[in-house]
């Protein structure tokens, strides 16, 4: 594989033993978190845009018009959770709530979280000061899906993401939720009538609070709800008809050049055609995601000989089947 030759000090690890303080390079724009530039002038890059074609954003706006969750499918690496926050952003929704799915989750964490010990142990140790018992809305937070309910001017968007890892009956669980767009909280509905009036905390990184009353949270706007399979399982046929359905291809040569040119500028392929070319070959013959292709493009772009000992092979390695 043809390449410009390697920046002399690429190398930061050199696996010698010997302590050494390197300056640390440019991260990637997608592995960039928040990072305060040392210059005070120095702008924020802009977010980078989600390419997407007009039959698949036709899908995306007839589930927003029907007030219906969107069921993204899609290989790994086709951008089924970027979708949320590239919706979030266009439509200024404010702060994704994103609840990842695993084999563990309950939708009884995402509605809310009561930490009744915690509570507890706060109000013993007032009484014994002789204090004023502390408030349960100190220890009582809801949950992405939870906080997304939150009645407000303007919907939230929620990112459900990777629904097909959870429980088997966890799609159902959720159905009465959507449906109503509204769940209860048992701990304060049990409050006496001057205690209606709760606030609690939510899922927003700022530390938000929402007021509770008599324990009943509704909806007046339903969210913006991105659920994402990778397709490990089939759901329910309950749950299917009440979303709409979006399956995200993976990209052909010419998207893939528009993604590249987006997150990497627009050169950035005039010295890696190569690198492009090795995707798309290794893609045919097993599962790769776009953001391998990306990895290696950057790499290429900052100097590194791919060439190097199998590091292609590490960067463009199968998803699928046998390593």
């Amino acid at each position: 594989m043809n390449s410009r030759p390697p920046a002399p000090d690429w190398r930061l690890f050199q696996g010698d033993g010997v302590p050494r303080m390197p300056a640390m390079p440019e991260a990637p724009p997608w592995r960039s978190f928040g990072r305060v530039p040392e210059e005070p002038s120095a702008q924020v890059p802009a977010p980078r845009p989600y390419l997407i074609s007009r039959a698949e954003a036709d899908v995306v706006n007839a589930a927003l018009h029907l007030r219906r969750p969107l069921l993204v499918t899609g290989h790994p690496g086709t951008g089924k959770s970027s979708l949320a926050y590239a919706i979030a952003r266009e439509l200024s929704l404010g702060e994704v709530l994103h609840w990842p799915v695993n084999s563990r989750s309950s939708l009884q964490d995402a509605l809310y979280r009561y930490d009744a010990i915690g509570r507890l142990r706060e109000s013993t140790l007032v009484r014994e000061r002789g204090g004023t018992e502390p408030d349960i809305g100190s220890f009582l937070r809801l949950g992405p899906v939870g906080t997304a309910l939150v009645p407000g001017s303007r919907p939230r968007a929620l990112l459900v993401d990777e629904l097909d890892k959870g429980d088997v009956d966890l799609p159902n669980d959720l159905l009465t939720v959507f449906e109503d767009g509204a769940y209860e909280i048992p701990e304060l509905s049990r409050l006496p009538e001057e205690s209606a009036e709760v606030e609690v905390l939510t899922a927003d990184s700022d530390g938000g609070r929402a007021k509770v009353v008599r324990g009943r949270v509704r909806c007046s706007e339903f969210p913006v709800v991105v659920i994402t399979s990778n397709g490990e399982r089939d759901f329910p046929p309950a749950f299917l008809r009440r979303c709409l359905r979006l399956d995200l291809p993976d990209p052909d040569e010419q998207r893939l050049r528009d993604i590249v040119a987006a997150h990497l500028g627009p050169d950035a392929l005039t010295r890696a055609e190569d690198v492009l070319t090795a995707f798309l070959e290794r893609r045919a013959h097993g599962e790769l995601a776009t953001d391998q292709l990306l990895n290696a493009v950057f790499l290429r772009k900052g100097g590194l000989s791919l060439d190097a000992d199998g590091l292609l092979d590490a960067v463009l390695h199968r998803l699928g089947g046998a390593v």
